[in-house]
C-alpha cells in the first residue's frame, strides 16, 4: 500500500533536551556546563543535554542526560520544563528543536564528565552570562537557554518556596537569606527578610532544633515545601 500524502510530507527534525542545573556555591549562583568532546564546537562549553531517543520520554531524557554527562542522579535535583527553542538554524547539524529543562539542588557534588563531554564544572552564572565570545562563551544558543532559566528561578522565588531548593533540608532564615541574595544577585536587609519570610502564610515549619554553624548565636532551623506558594510574596524590589 503507497504512504500517504500526510506520511511522505512528515518533516524530518531532531528533538533534544538541554539542561539548566543551578545550584549556589560560595555565595554565588552557579551553573553546570560540560566542555564538548565532539563536533560541533568541539571543546567550547555548553549546557549538558543530547538528543531524545526514539522510545524516550521527555523528562527521562534530561535525567538521562544528567547522570551521563555530569554523573548527578534524579533525587539530587528539583526539576521542571522551562521552555522549547526551535530555531531553524540554532543548531549547525540540521533542525533541532530543543526542550529545555531547570533543575535545582543543594550542596551538588562535583561534577564529573563522561559521555561525550570532556569535563563538567560549576561556575557563576556571571561567568557565562556577561560573554558573547571567548573561551567561556557558550555553544548553539545555551546562553539565551541559560539566561531564560535564571531569570524563571529569580521569579520564581518572588511567589514560591523554590529558594529552599538550594538549602540543606533544615536551614536557617540566614541561610535562606544567602540564598536569594545569590540567586538574585542583591543585598537584603537582615531583619526586614526575616519578617518577611516568617510572615509567609505556611512557609516555614519550626524543627525545634537550633544551630551555631553560621556562627555567631544558635539560629533556629526550618524546613519548608520548596512548591508552596508564597502569602505574601517576597518581592525583588
Amino acid at each position: 500500500m503507497a504512504k500517504s500524502k500526510a506520511a511522505a510530507a512528515l518533516p524530518q527534525s531532531a528533538v533534544a533536551v538541554d539542561l539548566v542545573v543551578l545550584t549556589v556555591r560560595g555565595g554565588e549562583l552557579c551553573v553546570l556546563t560540560v566542555r564538548r568532546g565532539i563536533p560541533p564546537y568541539q571543546g567550547k562549553f555548553a549546557l549538558p543535554g543530547g538528543f531524545v531517543l526514539p522510545d524516550e520520554d521527555l523528562e527521562a531524557a534530561a535525567y538521562r542526560e544528567l547522570a551521563e554527562e555530569a554523573g548527578l542522579k534524579k533525587r539530587a535535583v528539583t526539576l521542571e520544563q522551562l521552555r522549547t527553542f526551535g530555531a531553524p538554524g540554532r543548531d549547525p547539524r540540521g533542525r533541532v528543536v530543543s526542550v529545555a529543562y531547570l533543575a535545582m539542588g543543594a550542596g551538588l557534588p562535583d561534577p564529573r564528565g563522561g559521555s561525550d563531554a570532556l569535563s563538567a564544572q560549576f561556575e557563576p552564572v556571571s561567568e557565562y552570562l556577561s560573554r558573547r565570545a571567548g573561551p567561556l562563551a557558550l555553544a548553539f544558543d545555551h546562553k539565551a537557554i541559560l539566561a531564560a532559566g535564571v531569570e524563571r528561578a529569580r521569579a520564581k522565588l518572588e511567589y514560591t518556596g523554590l529558594g529552599v531548593a538550594f538549602c540543606p533540608p533544615e536551614f536557617t532564615v540566614g541561610e535562606l537569606r544567602a540564598v536569594y541574595e545569590a540567586v538574585w544577585d542583591v543585598t537584603l536587609d537582615p531583619a526586614n527578610f526575616h519578617r518577611k519570610v516568617t510572615n509567609a502564610s505556611g512557609f516555614l515549619v519550626p524543627t525545634g532544633g537550633r544551630t551555631s554553624r553560621g556562627g555567631g548565636r544558635p539560629a533556629a532551623l526550618y524546613r519548608a515545601d520548596p512548591l508552596v506558594p508564597l502569602h505574601p510574596p517576597i518581592m525583588r524590589a
